[in-house]
């Protein structure tokens, strides 16, 4: 029996006080609690498309705006994920999905590398989801990618409705993710370079 991918992470800052609690070989279940209702929204969807088990609390200076409370949200979410791929020993690495929500059309690439890289050009024209700023969607995702030492690329291809471009971001992500955190039949570190 393999031990379970299991990340923790808690991240305090003058800004947030956040908890994370991840379980990579889950059931998709989700418990999100940051203040902002649209990001507890795509972290649901993220974790069902991913088939990770999280748990996530951020108290957050919300009365200043959301960008502390997304921003670190987000790296705890990635340093959680880094934890508990531990030395990314046997991972197939590399994943990529393309995915569409109705009038939108997401495409994401991961490469779980160790080295942290993201290139994100979602289109959001609104100025906001909810209470999360659009120009926050973004960087959680690079936010996530710092964390989690991953390259990250993605894009919206299409979509005329920015919830559904969002929405459909985050499940390609999570998606991508699932195929490149799935075990490969191999006991090795997939790297030319024997580390990751």
């Amino acid at each position: 029996m393999t031990t379970p991918r299991r990340g923790q992470v808690q991240r305090t800052t003058a800004e947030s006080s956040v908890t994370v609690d991840l379980l990579v070989d889950g059931s998709g279940a989700a418990d999100a609690n940051t203040g902002i209702g649209f990001l507890d929204h795509m972290l649901a969807s993220f974790a069902r498309h991913a088939r990770l088990d999280l748990t996530v609390r951020c108290e957050g200076d919300l009365h200043v705006d959301d960008h502390h409370t997304a921003e670190d949200t987000a790296l705890a979410l990635g340093q959680a994920l880094d934890v508990a791929l531990g030395d990314r020993r046997g991972l197939v690495r590399f994943g990529d999905a393309l995915v569409p929500l109705d009038d939108a059309l997401a495409r994401v690439a991961v490469d779980l590398s160790g080295r942290p890289f993201a290139d994100i050009s979602l289109g959001l024209t609104r100025d906001r989801l909810g209470t999360l700023s659009c120009e926050n969607v973004s960087h959680v995702f690079r936010s996530l990618a710092l964390g989690a030492r991953l390259t990250l690329h993605a894009d919206v291809l299409k979509g005329t409705n920015d919830h559904h471009r969002a929405e459909a971001a985050f499940k390609a992500l999570a998606v991508a993710l699932r195929k490149a955190m799935a075990r490969s039949g191999f006991d090795d570190i997939p790297s030319t370079k024997g580390v990751l």
